[in-house]
């Protein structure tokens, strides 16, 4: 195998694959990254045997042929290069030599023939949709996955597609994401899959701002196609809780929040919360919303902003690190928080209140916390 290609092309592909390679391989091979000259094009492909990024790109390709070099030391050397293209060539023993203006380097790789055999995709359902939209239905539910193992299936972002409808979910049981979009696909096909984080940080990292993306799915496995790369994740196996019964069919409140200031407000009276209880105090009165929190070790926060509450005193205590997370994962001026009472979840809409939305706006809903921890 030969082939010529610019440092900097190069310095992209092994970045792009390098996120999925793992930091210590179990099976030495997984440390290299496996490397394909053939059509005109390099294809690059790493894996950990979960998730697999394969990319290519046009390159002056001299010979035909592959092998598989040491992913972390490749990609170190390439970012320390300043010449403008690199020749590489690789002989029968899987040693690469690495030419670079008057650099000369040789890199001991392994065959191919050991490398793992990447997912076939072939008999997929698929469909397109524009990247961006993607993006956002993974990066408003993905936060709120749980980060704990022993709740295995919580541990990705459970995806149900049915009616032409899909619906993105996250949970750890103490606060939920959920968004939902229509997608081209037929309206008989029903189907439900649980993506890990993991798989969901790489589509995430995958995904631009505009063009399409092509969807593959299969009953053990998903995959996303664009911008000259393939993302394809295993699935999580088990089946992921009906959540619909914890989100509140209707609240007694409908309050108005303003989003950044109640952003930069929570940040303030967070700092008085203490480790045992890390919960802010949320006092409606008669226009108005009183944040408090108070710490024997450190102090007392007080705070508080106009909102349209025109009813008897509340009182209601939420997590402030959940309920920042939302409102970081909010887009619009002012959201929708929907009350009963201090016992039931709180209920936030991506929308000011009475503001139609083409589609479904994003929702969350936030588990309360015993008034009398703090």
């Amino acid at each position: 195998m030969k082939f010529i290609i610019s440092t900097q092309e190069l310095n992209f592909l092994i970045n792009k694959v390098q996120a999925v390679v793992p930091a210590k391989a179990t099976i030495p091979i997984l440390g290299n990254v496996l490397i394909e000259a053939k059509g005109g094009l390099l294809h690059f492909t790493a894996t950990d045997l979960m998730v697999v990024i394969h990319c290519y790109t046009e390159a002056k390709i001299i010979e035909e042929g592959s092998t598989t070099l040491p992913a972390k030391k490749l990609a170190q050397l390439l970012k320390e290069l300043t010449a403008v293209n690199v020749e590489v060539s690789v002989n029968d023993r899987d040693v690469a030599q690495i030419v670079a203006g008057s650099s000369r380097f040789s890199l001991n790789g392994l065959s191919k023939k050991e490398y793992p055999t990447i997912p076939d995709l072939h008999g997929a359902e698929k469909f397109t949709m524009g990247q961006r939209e993607l993006r956002e239905m993974f990066y408003r539910t993905s936060f709120a996955v749980s980060k704990e193992d022993t709740r295995y299936v919580l541990t990705g972002v459970g995806v149900r597609i049915n009616g032409g409808l899909a619906t993105f979910t996250g949970t750890d049981g103490k606060r939920l994401a959920r968004s939902e979009t229509p997608i081209d696909i037929n309206k008989e096909f029903s189907s439900n899959y649980i993506i890990p984080l993991k798989a969901v940080d790489e589509f995430l990292r995958n995904l631009n701002d505009s063009g399409d993306v092509l969807v593959y799915l299969l009953s053990d496995k998903i995959a996303l196609e664009a911008n000259n790369t393939v993302v394809i994740t295993k699935l999580l196996q088990g089946e992921y809780p009906d959540v619909a019964r914890v989100i509140p069919e209707k609240s007694e409140h409908i309050i108005s929040l303003h989003r950044e200031e109640l952003i930069h407000l929570l940040r303030q009276v967070s700092l008085f919360t203490s480790d045992a209880s890390h919960s802010v105090k949320f006092t409606f009165v008669n226009g108005e919303l009183k944040l408090s929190a108070n710490s024997t070790d450190i102090g007392e926060g007080k705070v508080s902003m106009p909102v349209n509450y025109h009813n008897d005193p509340l009182d209601i205590a939420f997590n402030p690190g959940f309920f920042l997370d939302i409102l970081r994962h909010s887009r619009e001026e002012t959201v929708t928080l929907g009350l009963t009472d201090p016992y039931n979840p709180g209920v936030i809409i991506d929308k000011a209140v009475g503001k139609e939305s083409p589609t479904s706006s994003p929702l969350f809903v936030i588990m309360p916390m015993r008034l009398n921890e703090e």
